[in-house]
């Protein structure tokens, strides 16, 4: 009976896919990407300093990190929808926390349950879903789902802008909050499959979390596990460094800020392009070997970063290079586990790798300003940026190999 389920499920679930998409939309939008345009109205209104407001959001970050594990473990055991419906209710509700916050605690307490609203909310949960509910075609499926979520920060950025010049940033949350209750709530209770049943299949129940244990123990003895590992943690560190250092560090290079909001707006739209891309022409390719091009796709922006000095034409190829190779990295980010190891306690196993570089997104900002700060430059943070991001194109290389290896060894 259970086969059956599962067969009928990964042979269907268009619709499905399309309401988690809609709910990825609405959740990077209302929780995510909603922050920096609530900064400024919040120090205007209370007198809280950029630090203080920063240093909540990175907290989040890291907590987010420190939950993806058990997160995945939750949902490798049958109870995606649970956790994944709560995840929502507790997002809405520390977003209604926040709209009346009234000193830095409450924010700082407020980002600490943002941080496990991302973990169970956000792409880890749902590519471990898809994962699990179709094991037939998980790849299209994860694809599709990143294609729409990339237009949450085009969709909510001027959408939350808007809700704060309608209502103030306090109505604004209240607003973002009914969006993820009205959206993301129903949408997670319904197209999330049925968690694993109790009472009548204990031994089911029992046998799956021993099987699902078992891989993510594996896991932690694979090289190609901790490779990637690498790879993810010095990508996601390098990325998240640049991606909020980047409008400073083309203000000292005295690019015009007609070319600074130029550059950042091609980003998006490339992310999307590039996920286009791998959706249609490439969507018979092995993760694995999309995942070179990817890898080595982004140090090469760096470098034309470091080269392009107030060019136009370089500026704008290093951010179609630099949005590209990040729109496609989300898709590997879901895909390449299952291509070079197992589908096999899949929430864990990403849970596992998710930590180390969700706490690399948190701290690596605050690394990038405290290298800036040695001589006021950002030449040290592009080099720096470079090297670590060279090392994350190593990483996966050597994963690749390992994997292969033990393909060769297991035939």
């Amino acid at each position: 009976m259970q086969t059956a389920t599962i067969t009928k499920r990964s042979e269907s679930g268009t619709l499905a896919t399309w309401v988690l998409a809609a709910a990825q939309l609405v959740s990077w939008g209302a929780i995510y990407y909603g922050f920096s345009l609530f900064v400024v109205p919040m120090e205007r209104s209370m007198g809280w300093g950029r630090t203080e407001t920063n240093a909540a959001l990175s907290l989040g970050l890291l907590v987010s990190g420190l939950a993806a594990y058990p997160v995945g473990k939750w949902i490798d055991n049958g109870h995606g929808r649970r956790v994944m419906v709560a995840g929502s209710v507790l997002g809405a509700a520390m977003l209604l926390l926040w709209s009346q916050a009234h000193s830095p605690v409450t924010l700082f307490v407020v980002w600490i349950g943002l941080g496990i609203a991302m973990a169970a909310t956000l792409y880890d949960p749902v590519f471990a879903v898809i994962t699990r509910d179709y094991p037939g075609s998980f790849r299209t499926k994860i694809t599709l789902i990143t294609l729409v979520a990339g237009f949450a920060s085009t969709v909510f950025i001027p959408l939350t802008q808007g809700f704060v010049d309608w209502f103030g940033w306090r109505g604004a949350l209240i607003a973002l909050a009914v969006s993820i209750l009205a959206i993301c709530l129903p949408a997670h209770w319904f197209a999330v499959g049925k968690d694993a049943p109790r009472e009548n299949e204990l031994e089911h129940k029992v046998a799956l979390q021993a099987v699902n244990s078992a891989a993510a123990r594996r896991a932690l003895r694979t090289p190609t596990f901790w490779a990637l590992a690498v790879c993810f943690t010095t990508y996601y560190a390098t990325f998240a460094a640049l991606t909020f250092h980047l409008v400073p560090l083309m203000t000292e290079r005295h690019v015009s800020a007609t070319l600074i909001l130029t550059t950042m707006a091609v980003i998006g739209p490339a992310q999307v392009l590039a996920r286009v891309l791998w959706f249609t022409a490439g969507r018979g390719s092995r993760p694995s070997t999309v995942g070179i091009v990817i890898t080595i796709a982004f140090p090469l922006s760096v470098l034309i970063l470091i080269w392009a000095g107030t060019s136009p034409f370089r500026l704008i190829a290093f951010a179609i290079i630099y949005g590209g190779a990040n729109g496609m990295m989300t898709i590997l980010r879901g895909t390449v586990v299952q291509d070079v190891l197992w589908t096999e306690g899949y929430g864990a196993v990403s849970g596992l790798l998710s930590m180390p570089s969700n706490i690399a997104k948190g701290i690596a900002p605050i690394s990038a300003a405290a290298i800036w700060a040695v001589n006021r430059n950002y030449v040290p943070v592009e080099w720096t940026v470079l090297g670590v991001s060279t090392i994350s194109a190593m990483a996966f290389g050597v994963a690749i190999r390992f994997a292969s290896s033990h393909k060769r060894s297991s035939a």
